[in-house]
């Protein structure tokens, strides 16, 4: 079994475990609690590569968008002549992520491709593929200094792509526009990569450009009837990367490179958003597919704690919060197994025997001076604790902080007592190495 589904396995059980005692709570409790597990399982364990199609004339940047997303160099760049022949879908991997990418022939490319097509234009190429699978979200890429030259026929070929789609799937995905080679625009001189390096003046000019462009190119989508309603999206980028021959990266002056990785993720499917965050290491998606588990789990546990289920509900809750902290380290990259995970746990000092003595403990006292007090209690306890335990791997595994400062983390978010053993000792594992 491959690592990363070793690392998912601690969440596949707890859920698995979770599903079961769902059935013995009531339908009102459980209802809400079913929806919550959807998410989980949804996001981390029927996860699949995004489908992204790439719409643009030759030249106008597709394939350096591919290695600009990854920071590597995955799809061949045609620098003169037209690169990319039969239009097809492309599974592009890297660090346990992917993206599905139909990376089609150039609409107005001048030669032919050096990759050859069996049929007998690009449009017929695309086509074809479309069939065969829906794309999740549609990427219209332009250069910026050909915005207001003879789009037309790139609308047109857009068109045909959304009416294949909706014709073959009944969908109609949305639509993203980015603008490339926004470096080079006027000034040259002046670095979007590296803006401190550069006058402000220039700076600013250069920044008006790329918003005209923006402004041009939106424009004219908009103004077609079958795609201003999916337009969700319009960026200005600079995707420019360079190797040598031997493979070593020469220049890397990408540019909101990050934010076209957040626009995309937030408009695509939960299932798909997973993969994204861990193909192109970007750390804001990063962080909001973490925090998104964090809270899925945390008010899954509150509902366990709330539960009428005086012993059991343990179980589960430290098989969850083992799960999350499985979760979040697969979306920073990293490999951890339920053993690793409950080493992290309690290197924090989350002592959850403890936790559960003081939870009875409350709800029993409470019981007797408040009717339902207990619950409400325990389901705090529970969903603090939990935002807590995200909060640190968060930091630790995807920001990169040392074991002491994720601890930190914990006590500062978490505000409960109930689940910190002070005494607890730290995994036996170097912080800065991958669990």
């Amino acid at each position: 079994m491959p690592d990363d589904d070793l690392a998912l396995k601690a969440l596949a059980r707890a859920i698995a475990r979770l599903e079961e005692l769902l059935d013995r709570l009531p339908l009102e409790v459980s209802k809400d609690l079913r929806g919550r597990i959807a998410t989980l399982r949804t996001v981390l364990l029927e996860k699949r590569p995004p489908a992204l199609v790439l719409v643009g004339r030759r030249g106008a940047g597709k394939s350096s968008l591919v290695n600009a997303l990854f920071g590597a160099k995955m799809a061949e760049l045609g620098h003169v002549t037209a690169q990319t022949g039969r239009g097809r879908w492309y599974d592009y991997r890297r660090d346990g992520g992917a993206m599905s990418i139909l990376d089609t022939r150039g609409v107005q490319e001048g030669s032919t491709p050096a990759e050859t097509d069996e049929a007998k234009s690009a449009l017929e190429s695309i086509s074809l593929e479309l069939r065969a699978k829906a794309p999740d979200v549609v990427v219209y890429v332009a250069k910026a200094s050909e915005v207001d030259a003879a789009v037309d026929p790139d609308l047109d070929a857009l068109e045909r792509v959304y009416d294949e789609v909706r014709r073959s799937h009944q969908a109609a995905p949305p639509l993203v526009t980015v603008v490339t080679h926004c470096d080079l625009l006027e000034p040259k001189s002046a670095t979007l990569h590296r803006p401190a390096s550069t006058p402000r003046d220039d700076l600013a000019e250069k920044l008006r450009h790329v918003a005209a462009a923006e402004r041009v190119i939106a424009t004219k989508v908009v103004g077609r009837e079958h795609l201003r309603d999916r337009l969700v999206a319009t960026l200005g980028v600079s995707v420019y990367m360079s190797w040598r021959e031997d493979g070593l990266l020469r220049a890397d002056e990408r540019w909101r490179v990050d934010d076209l990785v957040v626009t995309l993720f937030r408009h695509l499917p939960d299932a798909s958003r997973a993969q994204l965050a861990r193909a192109t290491r970007a750390r804001a998606v990063q962080e909001e597919l973490a925090t998104t588990l964090t809270r899925a789990t945390s008010a899954l546990c509150a509902g366990i704690a709330a539960a009428p289920i005086p012993i059991a509900d343990i179980v589960p809750l430290t098989a969850l919060q083992a799960g999350l902290v499985a979760g979040i380290a697969w979306i920073g990259g990293r490999s951890v197994d339920r053993q690793g995970a409950t080493e992290f746990l309690t290197g924090l000092g989350a002592n959850v025997g403890v936790a559960f003595l003081l939870r009875e403990a409350v709800r029993a006292i409470l019981k007797v001076v408040v009717p339902g007090g207990g619950t409400v209690v325990s389901a705090g306890i529970a969903f603090t604790g939990t935002m807590a335990i995200g909060s640190a791997a968060q930091a630790y595994f995807i920001r990169g902080v040392s074991l002491e400062k994720a601890r930190r983390v914990f006590r500062r978010k978490g505000n409960a007592p109930a689940v910190v053993d002070e005494t607890a000792p730290p995994p036996d594992r170097d912080p800065d190495r991958p669990c």
